[in-house]
């Protein structure tokens, strides 16, 4: 998925948010604000990725600030507010009577975790309306794999979840537990960044919300990239996920890079459409709910 027009301002929108957080320093501020538009300047262009350029922002706001993890504080209250509503969200899967429609409301549930990012240009959330999209999340559905992605995942011997961000992951738990019942043999890997990115999950995060208990395996990418950037990730992940016979992949920047990739096995996409770019790439309203399999 390439850049749009929109992408520009929400690319410095969001890089001078993060510069506010990492450093009080004016000076400091100055100079990463003058480095982040020098950076865009010369690699803003129509064949560019937008989470592509996202990485290259985030390390040079921590590069410049000092800063390796500007956005702690705000992943530790998406962690912990998340984990207040996920006993609603974890009914909603477990009162369903089949594998089948457990499966449906823990993607839902998945996804509905997606709107917790910060930032956007017109994305805009509380984490009190978490509650509420749970229950409305099968109307906001505007592209529904779900059904052919449990197909899939029942054939599957080994199945990667690639999260995306804190907060967002504890709702993930829910669908992790669903592949492990439903897929042939019962494997599911979850991956989350080596170090601080944005608001990008982590090996801490993972723990503080129990994805360690939920899943066969936990791992990172061995890089801070955001989505999958093949060539940024270490050899032990790209054997893994070389070996995979289905990834699901959360969130937009996923949506951004795996799209960019001739995939060899079915990749299932669960993002919120947070931004225009990305809704009309899929050719659908913002704001909306979207189960991709690609």
């Amino acid at each position: 998925m390439k850049v749009g027009p929109d992408c520009a301002f929400c690319l410095f929108q969001r890089g001078y948010m993060e510069i506010l957080e990492a450093t009080d320093d004016p000076s400091v501020r100055l100079k990463a604000v003058q480095a982040l538009l020098c950076m865009l300047a010369e690699n803003f262009r129509p064949t560019a990725v937008p989470s592509v350029l996202g990485t290259m922002r985030d390390r040079l706001v921590k590069e410049v600030s000092g800063n390796p993890n500007p956005y702690a504080e705000k992943k530790r209250i998406s962690n912990s507010e998340a984990l207040k509503i996920l006993p609603l969200a974890e009914k909603i899967v477990e009162t369903e009577p089949t594998a089948r429609l457990r499966f449906r409301k823990a993607c839902l549930a998945a996804i509905v975790g997606n709107i917790i990012e910060f930032n956007i240009p017109g994305h805009k959330f509380e984490f009190s309306d978490l509650q509420r999209l749970n229950m409305d999340a099968e109307k906001e559905l505007v592209i529904d794999d779900i059904s052919e992605a449990f197909e899939v995942a029942q054939k599957a011997g080994v199945i990667l979840y690639l999260t995306d961000n804190a907060g967002e992951i504890a709702f993930d738990t829910l669908l992790v537990k669903e592949l492990r019942n439903i897929a042939r043999d019962g494997r599911v890997a979850v991956a989350v960044k080596d170090m601080p990115v944005y608001n990008d999950a982590t090996i801490e995060d993972a723990l503080y919300v129990g994805m360690d208990k939920a899943a066969d395996l936990l791992v990172t990418t061995g890089s801070d990239a955001m989505g999958l950037i093949s060539s940024e990730c270490s050899e032990e992940f790209m054997e893994l996920y070389d070996s995979t016979d289905f990834v699901v992949a959360k969130g937009m920047a996923h949506a951004e890079t795996l799209t960019e990739l001739d995939v060899k096995v079915p990749h299932l996409l669960l993002l919120r459409t947070k931004c225009m770019n990305v809704a009309a790439y899929f050719h659908v309203p913002r704001d909306k709910n979207i189960a991709k399999l690609i």
